[in-house]
C-alpha cells in the first residue's frame, strides 16, 4: 500500500508519511518484545486469537460477547461470534490476555487465559452452560516456530465441524489447522512440559503425517482448569486409563481421534511438530527427496528392477517431488499432492488397468499422488467421506519415505499398493477407534479390471501410547485385465509397539520400537486356487489348478539417541509367493504392468521366494530434514535383480517390450524362445538375454526434506 502512494505523493511527504506510519509500529514491536520475552532487535508480528463458543450439548452459540483483557496494560477488545459459533481477535500484541465469554440465556459467564505469541494464531474454544461454570479449553494453543525439536510435543485444538487428512500431518487450530490426510497409522503427540515463566505458550503440536485420521469436531465443553504457572510434565498413566495431567501440564485433549497420544515415533509417519506453510483455508506441503545408490553388481544401464523405491545405481535422483497441501473450510475438507521426479514415472507402470478401454488414463494421473474432496459430520467423534485418489498403508510405509523408518521397504510393502482410487469413508466412533471402509477401482488401479469393483477397508486402534494396531483387508475385486472371473483377497495386518522411553530426551538412548506387518493374499478362478492341488484345473468344474497365494512378513526395529538426532533402524522380511501374481514387473526393455516381459513371465506355477534385510543410519538435525545412509541385501531364488550386463538391449529399448530381443538389439516379434531364435536366425545365441542375478547389495544415501 506504500509502494501505491509514493507514485503520488512528493519524495518529502513520503517520509513524512512513512516515518508517521512507522513509529506506532516500532512502538508495539517494542512493547511486544518486552512482554513477551523477545530478545531486543528480533521480529516481531501481531498474534490472533480464535476459536469458537458452544454449548454443552456441541451446538454453535451466535451473538456471544467475547472480551479480550491484556494482562500487562489492560488494553481491552471486544467482538461477538458468528452464527457458527466462530470469533476471532487479529492483530494483537504479544502477550498474555484474559477472555470473558458472555451469552444471552447463560447467566454464568465463562473466564479464560490465552497467551499470544508473535506470528501465530492462538485457539480457545469455550464452552457454555446453564449449569455452573464449564469451560472448553482454558490453555491456549501457540504454534510456536522455535519448538523445541525433535523430541518435545504439544497440545492443539480440535477445529470445529471441519476434518483434516492421513497419513499420515497433525491436527491445528480451529479456523488455521488441520489434521493428517494420509497418514493411516499416526495418533498424535501428547503434551509437553510448558514454560510460562517467560509468558510464551505451550509447544507446537505434531504435524503429523501419511494417515488419513481427519480432523473431529470440537468436543463438548470440559471443566475448567488453571493456568499453568510452572512447568508441568506428564504424569504416568496407569493400564488402560486415559493419560493423566500433572499440575502445571496444558489438558489432554480426548475428543479428537487419536489426539492424546504421541504419533512421532511410529513408522510411516512424520515426526514433525510445525509447519511454516500454514494458513486459514491452505494448510500447505513441500516434499524432496533425492536419491544415490550404489548396486554392488554394478550394472553397465545404471538400471535397477524390483523395487517401487529404487531404480537407478550410480547416480543422483530426484526420487520424489510432491507440492501441494490440504485445504479446509467449515465441513469442506480437500487434499491435493502432486508429484514430480522418479516417482510419476514409475508408479503409473506397475498398474495394468490403463489397458481396459480407451483414453490415456496414466497421463491423467501420474502427476498426482493425492487428490481428492470431502465432507464431515459431527457424528460421535467424527464421520468423514472422501472421494478421488488417495493413499494406502497396506504394507504400513508411507509412499514418502522422508516417513519411514527405512528407504527401500520389504517385499511385503513394496508389492504391495500405494494408492486406492474410489470412495473412502471414516468413521471414529471413540477417539482411539478408527473404522474405514473402501469402495475403489481395485487393487493399486486407476480403472476397473473387470465386472466388480474393489471392497475392503482399514481398522485403526490405539489401545495405548505405546502401541498402535492397523488391520488391512480387501476383497471382492478382479484385478486380473482379461481374467474377468479371477477374484483377489488380502489381509495385511500390522502392530508397532515402543518398548523403551526415556520420556526426556538425553545424550543417551532416547526410546525403542518395533514393528510386524504380515500379509496373506490369494486369488481364485480362472484356472487357479488359493489353496492349490486336486489336479489340473477343470474348466467345466472350476476346481483344481496350481496355488496362487502371497503370503510375506516383514519386523523393524529403531533406536533414537541423543535428543532423537540420530537413530538407527535394523529389519527386514520374506516373502513366498507360488505364482508370482504381485511380484514387481522387472522393466526389461522398457516393460511394464501392461506388456510384461518373456524374460521373467508371472505365470500361475511359477514361484518366487525371497527374503531380505536392511541396516539404516538417520542424521536429523531438524524436524525438516533428513540425511539417511542405508545398506541392504535382497535374495530370490531365481535371477531376478540387475546383473553387470544391465536390463537394456544393445542400441537402446527397441519399442516391443513384450518380445525377445535379437542379439543385434532389434525385436524379434516372438513371445516364444523357439521362435524367436529362428526369427533372430542363429540359435540360441542370436537372441539377446538380460544379465539377471539372485542378489542385490544395495548401498544408498539419501537427502530427505518436508516443510
Amino acid at each position: 500500500m506504500t509502494s501505491n502512494r509514493t507514485r503520488s505523493i512528493s519524495a518529502m511527504g513520503t517520509i513524512a508519511a512513512l516515518a508517521l506510519f512507522h513509529a506506532p509500529i516500532n512502538a508495539v514491536a517494542q512493547e511486544a518484545s518486552s512482554q513477551a520475552g523477545i530478545a531486543p532487535g528480533s521480529a516481531v508480528y501481531p498474534g490472533t486469537i480464535v476459536g469458537t463458543v458452544r454449548n454443552t450439548a456441541n451446538a454453535a452459540i451466535g451473538g456471544a460477547t467475547i472480551t479480550a483483557t491484556r494482562l500487562d496494560n489492560h488494553s481491552i477488545r471486544s467482538t461477538m461470534s458468528t452464527s457458527e459459533g466462530i470469533y476471532s481477535f487479529s492483530d494483537l500484541a504479544p502477550g498474555n490476555y484474559s477472555l470473558l465469554a458472555q451469552a444471552d440465556g447463560f447467566p454464568d459467564a465463562q473466564i479464560a487465559s490465552a497467551a499470544v505469541t508473535s506470528g501465530k494464531p492462538t485457539t480457545i474454544n469455550i464452552g457454555m452452560a446453564k449449569l455452573p461454570t464449564v469451560l472448553a479449553k482454558p490453555a491456549s494453543i501457540s504454534y510456536n516456530s522455535t519448538v523445541p525439536e525433535p523430541g518435545a510435543a504439544g497440545v492443539s485444538q480440535p477445529r470445529p465441524a471441519t476434518t483434516a487428512s492421513n497419513a499420515n500431518e497433525g491436527l491445528w487450530s480451529a479456523l488455521f489447522k488441520r489434521a493428517v490426510t494420509h497418514d493411516l497409522t499416526a495418533p498424535r503427540p501428547k503434551p509437553a512440559p510448558v514454560n510460562t515463566a517467560s509468558l510464551s505458550a505451550p509447544p507446537a503440536s505434531a504435524f503429523d503425517k501419511p494417515n488419513t485420521d481427519a480432523l473431529s469436531p470440537m468436543p463438548a465443553p470440559q471443566a475448567i482448569a488453571p493456568v499453568a504457572s510452572v512447568a508441568g510434565t506428564l504424569a504416568p498413566a496407569p493400564a488402560g486409563a486415559e493419560p493423566a495431567v500433572a499440575p502445571g501440564a496444558p489438558p489432554v485433549d480426548t475428543f479428537t481421534p487419536f489426539a492424546d497420544y504421541d504419533a512421532t515415533w511410529l513408522n510411516g509417519n512424520t515426526r514433525q511438530h510445525d509447519s511454516p506453510l500454514d494458513s486459514k483455508y491452505v494448510s500447505g506441503e513441500f516434499r524432496a527427496d533425492t536419491f544415490y545408490g550404489e548396486d554392488f553388481n554394478q550394472p553397465i544401464d545404471h538400471s535397477m528392477g524390483g523395487s517401487s523405491e529404487v531404480f537407478r545405481s550410480g547416480e543422483v535422483q530426484l526420487e520424489d517431488l510432491s507440492l501441494g497441501g490440504d485445504f479446509h473450510d467449515g465441513h469442506m475438507r480437500g487434499r491435493v499432492l502432486m508429484l514430480f521426479g522418479m516417482f510419476s514415472a514409475t508408479t503409473v507402470r506397475n498398474d495394468p488397468s490403463p489397458a481396459v478401454g480407451q483414453w490415456d488414463v496414466r497421463a491423467a494421473y501420474k502427476y498426482v499422488s493425492e487428490a481428492y474432496g470431502g465432507y464431515h459430520w459431527n457424528v460421535q467423534h467424527g464421520l468423514n467421506i472422501d472421494a478421488g485418489i488417495f493413499v494406502s498403508y497396506v504394507g504400513l510405509f508411507s509412499y514418502h519415505n522422508f516417513d519411514n523408518w527405512a528407504y527401500q521397504p520389504s517385499y511385503v510393502s513394496s508389492n504391495t499398493p500405494w494408492f486406492f482410487n474410489g470412495v473412502r469413508i471414516q468413521w471414529f466412533p471413540t477417539n482411539h477407534l478408527k473404522i474405514e471402509p473402501w469402495i475403489i477401482n481395485g487393487w493399486q488401479s486407476y480403472n476397473k479390471m473387470n465386472g466388480h469393483p474393489g471392497l475392503g477397508g482399514q481398522l485403526k486402534y490405539t489401545p495405548h501410547d505405546w502401541m498402535t494396531l492397523i488391520f488391512n483387508q480387501y476383497g471382492f475385486g478382479e484385478d486380473n485385465v482379461g481374467l474377468p472371473k479371477r477374484a483377489r483377497y488380502h489381509t495385511d495386518d500390522s502392530v508397532e509397539i515402543k518398548y523403551f522411553d526415556k520420556q526426556v530426551p538425553g545424550n543417551g538412548i532416547d526410546k525403542m520400537a518395533f514393528t510386524f506387518t504380515g500379509d496373506l493374499g490369494c486369488e481364485s478362478g480362472e484356472g487357479v486356487t488359493c489353496t492349490g492341488g486336486h489336479g489340473p484345473y477343470n474348466p467345466l468344474t472350476g476346481l483344481g489348478g496350481p496355488k496362487q497365494a502371497f503370503l510375506g512378513y516383514m519386523i523393524y526395529d529403531r533406536t533414537w539417541w541423543h535428543h532423537d538426532l540420530f537413530a538407527f533402524t535394523l529389519g527386514g522380511g520374506a516373502m513366498n509367493n507360488p505364482g508370482r501374481y504381485l511380484t514387481l514387473v522387472l522393466p526389461i526393455n522398457g516393460a511394464d504392468a501392461i506388456s510384461g516381459t518373456p524374460y521373467f513371465p508371472a505365470a500361475p506355477g511359477l514361484p518366487l521366494k525371497a527374503y531380505d534385510g536392511t541396516a539404516t543410519l538417520d542424521y536429523m538435525p531438524s524436524q525438516f530434514a533428513t540425511f539417511r545412509l542405508e545398506f541392504g541385501y535382497r535374495h530370490t531364488n531365481v535371477p531376478y535383480w540387475s546383473g553387470r550386463g544391465g536390463i537394456t538391449p544393445p542400441g537402446g529399448n527397441n519399442g516391443s517390450p513384450a518380445d525377445f530381443a535379437c542379439i543385434t538389439g532389434a525385436s524379434s516379434g516372438q513371445t516364444d524362445l523357439g521362435a524367436a531364435e529362428v526369427a533372430c536366425g542363429g540359435g540360441r545365441s542370436s537372441v539377446w538375454f538380460p544379465d539377471l542375478r539372485e542378489g542385490q547389495a544395495l548401498l544408498s544415501a539419501a537427502i530427505m526434506v518436508k516443510f
